[in-house]
């Protein structure tokens, strides 16, 4: 009895936080998982996807610490040694057979988010949440004020300015692409764009990316203050324009031909994007478009949110890196703040003030919440203020730029 007992101590998960090399980082990760919790569940920070992230990282590091006397780990829901073994680009090199055989060690010793991990690696999951997206979203603020394309596209400024950062900071062109999507404010799409690039990234680009989309009612704020003037954020605008129903089935379609042929690698996000949003607006779909927006999102979400936070190992997550990654996020996101305000400011001067410059920020592509920011400052200047649907332009047409950006990345890097 006693030496059934002792047998179930030293092989316990308990022991293996002392047994384990990495059982101190696993404890830790368990830490951060349990604050990300309390983050998506207290004070809801995107907890439609921090709770599963928190919760994929917290199985992963619990199920991994059960090590054997040869160093494998046969009871972990997910195996980075697995998935290192088949991202390796000498497998390519070796050609496609050997490709499978590592695709197949997956398959055959993966455990659960192993498998469901496949969706992510695979672009799947990323992909048909932007067709949520697209049937969730509402394109005629857009259609109405074409010249909101310019304040989604100078919104991606940052994605750009934290590439460069990045790699001055010794992070390889591939790992800076993917740091720098992060100033897209687009979770989908830092994922895809890492997940193509520098999945070994993944973990603490997911967290950065969803954390700052949650913290956009605290950073942008102060920095729309500095930017504008109390004059030019009282503006307000004339009514848009009412959009009809042949121009809002015609957007998608002409979107998808113009852009894809423009920039292939766009296919899969614009597509899935097009395609969402066609759904909605044809008006024969409605149970098509029903499907995309509630059961499939929320069951992409579920599969999404746990892949992703299992990648946060101890092992790989605690490291300088990581900090970097955080840093380098918030660089991003701030820096398309302020490129779409300046691009705001400038389209004030230019149209003799009848642009609130306040709608500039709301180019990141966090919709429709960076709309709500630019609506309720807006309202602080002039309390008759409503900038919502203005502001709504920016922001869509940023779910746009920043898939655009993802692909030119992706084509740029992903050779």
């Amino acid at each position: 009895m006693l030496e059934s007992l002792g047998k179930l101590v030293t092989e316990s998960g308990f022991a293996g936080f002392f047994s384990n090399p990495d059982g101190w980082r696993n404890l830790v990760m368990i830490a951060i998982a349990c604050v990300l919790l309390y983050l998506g569940i207290k004070k809801q920070y995107e907890p439609l996807l921090m709770v599963g992230i928190a919760m994929g990282c917290l199985l992963a590091n619990v199920s991994s610490v059960f090590m054997t006397a040869d160093g494998s780990l046969p009871d972990a829901l997910y195996h980075q040694d697995l998935w290192d073994r088949f991202l390796n680009v000498e497998a390519y090199k070796e050609g496609y057979e050997e490709y499978l055989h590592n695709y197949g060690y997956i398959l055959a010793e993966g455990g659960l988010i192993d498998i469901l991990y496949i969706g992510v690696k695979a672009g799947i999951y990323p992909c048909l949440i932007f067709m949520g997206i697209g049937a969730m979203t509402d394109f005629g603020p857009l259609i109405s004020n074409p010249k909101s394309l310019l304040l989604g596209a100078a919104a991606q400024f940052g994605v750009f300015f934290a590439f460069f950062g990045a790699n001055l900071l010794g992070f390889d062109a591939q790992q800076s692409a993917s740091i720098g999507i992060i100033g897209g404010a687009d979770g989908p799409t830092a994922i895809l764009t890492t997940t193509k690039l520098a999945p070994e990234l993944l973990g603490p680009i997911a967290v950065a990316a969803y954390s700052y989309m949650a913290l956009i009612p605290m950073i942008q704020p102060p920095i729309m203050r500095a930017l504008t003037t109390e004059k030019e954020r009282s503006v307000k605008m004339t009514q848009l324009r009412e959009v009809s129903k042949t121009e809002k089935i015609l957007f998608p379609i002409i979107v998808t031909i113009f852009v894809v042929l423009l920039l292939p690698s766009t296919a899969p996000l614009i597509g899935c994007l097009m395609f969402g949003n066609l759904l909605k607006e044809t008006g024969v779909t409605e149970r098509l478009s029903d499907v995309a927006q509630n059961a499939l999102m929320n069951i992409v979400t579920l599969f999404l949110g746990i892949s992703v936070g299992a990648t946060m190992v101890g092992s790989r997550f605690l490291t300088l890196d990581t900090i970097k990654i955080v840093v380098l996020g918030l660089i991003a996101f701030s820096f398309s703040t302020i490129g779409g305000l300046l691009v705001g400011k400038l389209m004030y001067k230019l149209s003799g003030g009848k642009i609130n410059p306040l709608i500039g920020s709301a180019g990141v592509s966090a919709v429709p919440m960076a709309a709500r920011v630019s609506q309720r400052e807006g309202q602080k200047a002039n309390p008759s203020n409503f900038l919502l649907m203005h502001a709504m332009g920016p922001n869509v047409a940023g779910v746009i730029g920043s898939a655009i950006a993802a692909g030119f990345l992706i084509s740029m890097f992903g050779g």
